[in-house]
């Protein structure tokens, strides 16, 4: 049975689909106080699968109630996805006295589930915060469905080394294209020119990948570099699109075509289902 958080219903009925299996009857509440409470009804599940991004602090406590009452109604196994976790990118102490946030969240997940997935974690190592170790799905090839098929010469783009995989995976199941990466070039203490590093994009469509976009100020940076070097069309491309505050403007401004998300976080921009990659490993 499939019992869904409240930012990941959509994402939960089409995980249903695709396992045939039952979407449970679950209802969210806040008391007078503030206080939230998850109830999954009369649902008798033998195993549980519960489907709930976290991109806000109610969202994590929905999920552990959801676990709670996935025992309580007597579920024998409890499987936990996290399309989105919040609090990932939290995944070290960056100054003195702070929390691993990251590691704080997994360890009151780890305690009401049996296994937990985790789609496109900003860093892969937050999988071991988890007890047991989280499985990674990696849902960033469904990002080439969406795309045009007409794409011209194509260049796939991510910001920076790291995210490179990104970039080759969504090309490879596009089926065509060149992949590059941003590279960063301090011209002074203040000026910082980023350009693609080897690839020209002069009247080819590009497409920009990544995990993740939060506020879009160094997606409409870099796609403003490709406006400066005459790229045809320009795409962006995200697992989770977190969108934050006027992220959408800013990527328009910058004058990116389209902008194509998952439903890890559901947004205007969620153009196609991870309930494929998800499925795989259940």
């Amino acid at each position: 049975m499939i019992l869904s958080g409240s930012a990941s219903q959509s994402l939960a009925a089409e995980l249903a689909a695709e396992l045939d299996e039952p979407l449970a009857p679950v209802e969210f509440e806040r008391f007078p106080d503030g206080e939230l409470i998850a109830r999954i009804g009369d649902a008798t599940p033998d195993r549980a699968v519960v489907v709930a991004s976290t991109p806000t602090s109610d969202a994590h406590v929905e999920l552990l109630q959801l676990q709670d009452a996935a025992r309580e109604a007597g579920a024998s196994e409890v499987v936990t996805v996290l399309p989105y976790m919040g609090y990932a990118r939290q995944d070290a102490a960056f100054a003195p006295g702070e929390p691993v946030s990251a590691r704080a969240v997994a360890r009151a997940i780890s305690a009401g589930t049996d296994r937990t997935l985790v789609v496109n974690p900003h860093e892969d190592a937050v999988r071991d915060f988890f007890d047991p170790t989280a499985t990674v799905v990696d849902a960033s090839p469904r990002l080439a469905e969406p795309l045009p098929a007409d794409l011209v010469d194509p260049v796939f783009l991510s910001p920076d080394e790291g995210a490179l995989d990104i970039a080759a995976a969504v090309r490879d199941a596009y089926g065509a294209g060149e992949t590059d990466f941003f590279e960063k070039t301090r011209r002074s203490g203040s000026e910082v020119d980023i350009s693609p590093r080897d690839a020209a994009v002069e009247g080819r469509d590009v497409v920009v990948t990544d995990d993740i976009i939060a506020t879009g100020s160094t997606m409409s940076e870099a796609v403003g570099i490709l406006a400066d070097r005459g790229a045809a069309r320009v795409f962006v491309a995200c697992v989770h699109p977190l969108l934050a505050r006027n992220a959408p403007t800013k990527l328009s401004r910058a004058g990116v075509e389209t902008v194509y998300g998952t439903d890890t976080l559901e947004r205007a921009a969620s153009e196609v289902t991870v309930a494929p990659a998800v499925a795989a490993h259940l």
